[in-house]
C-alpha cells in the first residue's frame, strides 16, 4: 500500500502568505477608505495601487528569504566540506554521535562512520541534514516564490475590491465587499486547514474572524477621524 505524504509544502506556504494578505490587507483598506470618502473611485484607485505595491512588497520578500536559504546552505555545505578535510577525525566522531542516538553500538558506529568518509559529498549531504538540520533547497525556489506570494496576493486582494467596481456609494461596496470577502475568507481558511492537515473549521473561524477584526478596526478608525 502507498503512502501519502503531502510534499508541496513550500509552495502552500508561499500561497498561504500571499492570500491571507492579500484578502486582509486591501479588504481593511478598502473598508477603511468607505468610512472616510464618499467616492468609490477613490477606493478602486487606492486599492488597486495597494495590490500593486504589496504584491511586488511580498514577492521580492519571499525572493529575498528563498535567496537568503540557497545561500545559506551554500556556505554551511563549503563549511562542511572543508571539516572533513581539516577536522576529519572531529568529524568521523560527529557522525558517531548522531548514529549513537539512535541506538547502535560502538562498532557499528565507527564502521559506518568510517564507510561514509570514502564517499565525501554523501557524507557531507548526511551531515547537512542530520547535523544541522538543513535540507537542500531548490535553486529556482526564489523565484517561485516570489511568484506565487505575489499572484495569490493580488488575486487575494482583488477579491475585497471587486464589489467598488459595479456599485455607486462606498457604503454598498462596502457591504457587499463584506459578504464576497467573509465567505472567500472561510473558503481560503478550509482550503488552508485540508492543505496543512489542520481542523477544517477552526481554520476557517481564525482566517475569518482575523480579516473581520482587521478591517473593522480600520472602517473605525476612519470615521473617527474623518
Amino acid at each position: 500500500m502507498d503512502e501519502k505524504h503531502f510534499k508541496s509544502s513550500e509552495k502552500v506556504r508561499d500561497f498561504v502568505i500571499g492570500m491571507s494578505d492579500g484578502l486582509t490587507v486591501p479588504f481593511a483598506l478598502a473598508a477603511g477608505l468607505s468610512g472616510a470618502v464618499s467616492n468609490t473611485a477613490i477606493i478602486i484607485t487606492a486599492g488597486l495601487a495597494e495590490i500593486a505595491a504589496g504584491s511586488i512588497a511580498m514577492g521580492l520578500g519571499g525572493y529575498l528569504a528563498g535567496r537568503t536559504e540557497v545561500e545559506h546552505y551554500q556556505t554551511e555545505e563549503q563549511r562542511e566540506y572543508d571539516e572533513i578535510i581539516h577536522k576529519h577525525e572531529i568529524e568521523i566522531q560527529e557522525t558517531k554521535d548522531i548514529f549513537a542516538q539512535y541506538g547502535l553500538d560502538d562498532t557499528l558506529q565507527e564502521k559506518i562512520a568510517r564507510e561514509m568518509a570514502k564517499h565525501p559529498k554523501q557524507w557531507v549531504d548526511f551531515m547537512m541534514r542530520f547535523e544541522l538540520g538543513l535540507e537542500r533547497p531548490d535553486k529556482n525556489r526564489a523565484f517561485q516564490s516570489a511568484l506565487i506570494i505575489a499572484l495569490s496576493y493580488i488575486i487575494g486582494g482583488l477579491i475585497p475590491l471587486s464589489a467598488y467596481f459595479f456599485l455607486d456609494t462606498p457604503a454598498e461596496g462596502l457591504k457587499y465587499s463584506c459578504v464576497i470577502t467573509i465567505f472567500c475568507l472561510m473558503g481560503f481558511g478550509l482550503i488552508k486547514s485540508k492543505l496543512t492537515g489542520q481542523p477544517l473549521l477552526k481554520g476557517a473561524l481564525r482566517v475569518t474572524v482575523i480579516g473581520t477584526l482587521a478591517a473593522a478596526a480600520a472602517f473605525g478608525i476612519a470615521k473617527l477621524i474623518a
